[in-house]
């Protein structure tokens, strides 16, 4: 068998930003005129599976980006406050501020991108230690 895996990478990235994006955000991969750009989530449910590690100022800055992983902690920028195990998914981005942080799961219906465990207790605005689980998606009903 011949297998093809050439320019693959096991480690973080450097793409451009679609916009001002804060070091610490999840973000997720967008097109842009068929290249890879940095952009913060738009929804709950979105794939969100990277961390920011430098901040972006505007459009088209680089911006390096860290895969959310099985296995390899990662820190990302908290809403709210939560405990270790809590369960957290994206912060609402319908709020400017909050958009690519994380918050604890919360009881009502709707469709979440769960991102990891916490392992350790937070409060609003710290880079908590999450352990990734099985990157998805979770109905809440």
């Amino acid at each position: 068998m011949n297998y093809t895996q050439s320019n693959c990478t096991d480690r973080d990235i450097v793409v451009e930003a679609s916009e001002a994006i804060a070091a610490g955000r999840l973000v997720k991969i967008a097109n842009s005129a068929g290249s890879p750009v940095a952009a913060l989530p738009t929804d709950v449910a979105d794939y969100a599976a990277y961390v920011a590690l430098d901040a972006a100022a505007a459009a088209g800055d680089a911006i390096p980006l860290r895969p959310v992983t099985l296995g390899r902690q990662v820190r990302v920028t908290l809403k709210s406050t939560c405990v270790p195990g809590d369960i957290l998914t994206l912060a609402d981005p319908g709020t400017a501020a909050d958009k690519g942080k994380v918050r604890v799961l919360p009881a009502g219906a709707d469709t979440y991108f769960i991102v990891g465990i916490a392992e350790e207790a937070g409060v609003d605005g710290q880079s908590v230690l999450i352990r990734p689980c099985t990157l998805g998606t979770r109905v809440v009903t």
